[in-house]
């Protein structure tokens, strides 16, 4: 038997033969070792209980389908679950927190830049510079839309344009753009390469975007014009759940349910404890219905006044209706939901509720440690999806001023990111552990100060300074 594998640069050809597989004489044959012979035509059949359909779970599996990741993120789709979920972020108050801590934690303050060339007067010049420039078009905040509308929208997206209001030599500005926009706007030009709103290249890879000139949502007279933008100058940031996927989904989809069973429980418990307050008393009788007690018009309302005394039918006794809402499980109910919505989401309990009063040390800090931990993979792909771009499209614009020409000669910047560092729960036991890090050289300055959001050079040029002033000022001991 020939067999012939291509490869790039040649072809290779393996010829190999077959041979038959025959029981030793050690004892080992086919039946022992487990390889059953089986009659020509026939078909091996594996069962997996999870792949049978019985009557019991016909139901729960109704819904399956083998639709591609584009498919099942059809634009119909993703218009429901977009609007169900602003709805749900606008009128529910444990979403809209859930929301707001995740582009806190995520962003905090905003990206630094650190430029790591071999001159440092002039990484300290593309830092200073770029960080103006960041302040001068609100980059920070951007960016926590930007998150937020990629937990409630399923993705974000920013066109890199010309601003020639921002002051400074950099007219770059990012303009956020909604999700809503980004669609295909003559169905007769949808074709397989052509994602709702995204043209793909031969490879795969995001080409040029059409963006709607309006949002199909406004008030006014929509207007079904639209650009188009090279993906170059497109920022879009989503989860990429599936293979071959292009467009995100909210990322509280799997908490709608959820969080719709936790309003409803709550109102329910709010009526029905309102409703057993809505009766200042009732009027019983122990007495049969043919007995001797006063007659009485059923469903009777008397009104009641304030240290009134009074006298009541014959037979009749007063008495309250007892209050049984809320119940003894309200608290469970709604602690066991919350952990529910906050695990796809990679939120602790204690965090999504911003309570944490059931907590000890140990096991808060467990749940913050695996929280940070996602905080710091989406971080990651916020420097290599958003800020890398942003950051290429701004040297773009300053090399061409005589300030960075030394931008011209690099084909790549070296740099890296911090961002807002995490607090300890225990500051003191953190600086012992820091110290003894230091001291056995386990770790480096440039890794601790980099756990703070810090630039270690920054710093300790800081203290530098710091330290000399103190030793003209006699304040050094």
């Amino acid at each position: 038997m020939k067999i012939k594998l291509f490869t790039r640069k040649k072809d290779l050809d393996i010829k190999s033969q077959t041979s038959s597989l025959k029981p030793q004489a050690s004892g080992l044959n086919s039946k022992a070792s487990g390889l059953n012979s089986k009659a020509p035509g026939q078909k091996l059949k594996a069962r997996y209980d999870a792949a049978q359909t019985t009557a019991d779970n016909a139901r729960h599996w109704a819904m399956a389908d083998s639709l591609s990741a584009d498919s099942a993120n059809s634009c119909d789709i993703r218009r429901k679950l977009i609007s169900r979920s602003r709805y749900e972020v606008a009128n529910n108050s444990y979403a809209k927190g859930i929301v707001l801590t995740l582009a806190n934690d995520c962003i905090g303050t905003g990206p630094r830049l650190q430029v790591l060339t071999k001159d440092a007067v002039f990484n300290r010049k593309v830092e200073t510079a770029f960080m103006d420039w960041s302040r001068s078009i609100s980059l920070a905040a951007k960016l926590r839309t930007l998150r937020m509308a990629k937990t409630t929208d399923g993705e974000g997206f920013g066109v890199l344009t010309v601003n020639s209001a921002i002051t400074g030599a950099v007219k770059l500005d990012l303009a956020l753009v909604e999700a809503d926009r980004i669609t295909t706007a003559d169905y007769r030009l949808a074709m397989n390469n052509n994602i709702d709103g995204i043209e793909l290249d031969r490879f795969g890879n995001p080409a040029r975007y059409s963006v709607l000139s309006s949002h199909p949502g406004d008030s006014g007279l929509f207007v079904n014009n639209y650009d188009i933008v090279d993906a170059d100058s497109m920022v879009h940031w989503f989860r990429v759940d599936r293979p071959g996927q292009h467009r995100g989904i909210p990322e509280i989809t799997a908490a709608l349910p959820l969080f719709a069973q936790l309003r409803r429980y709550t109102l329910a418990v709010l009526s029905a404890a309102e409703t057993a307050a809505d009766f200042a008393a009732v009027l019983f009788t122990d007495s049969p219905a043919n007995g001797e007690a006063a007659g009485v018009e059923p469903m009777d309302i008397i009104e009641l006044e304030k240290r009134m005394a009074t006298v009541l039918p014959d037979g009749w006794k007063l008495g309250q209706i007892k209050a049984e809402q809320p119940a003894t499980s309200y608290a469970e109910f709604k602690r066991e939901i919350l952990n529910e919505i906050a695990r796809c989401l990679n939120l602790p309990y204690n965090i999504a509720a911003c309570n944490s009063s059931g907590y000890n040390y140990a096991s808060g800090r467990l749940d913050h440690q695996l929280y940070f931990k996602a905080i710091r993979v989406e971080q990651m792909d916020l420097a290599t999806v958003v800020l890398d771009k942003i950051l290429q499209a701004w040297l773009n614009e300053a090399m061409l001023s005589s300030e960075f020409s030394l931008l011209r000669t690099l084909s790549n910047l070296p740099h890296q990111w911090f961002f807002d560092g995490n607090e300890h729960v225990d500051p003191a036991k953190e600086a012992k552990a820091q110290q003894l890090r230091l001291s056995s050289n386990t770790t480096t300055l440039a890794y601790e100060y980099g756990r703070q959001g810090k630039d270690w050079e920054t710093e300790l040029n800081q203290r530098a300074k710091e330290k000399q002033l103190m030793t003209e000022l006699g304040l050094e001991h």
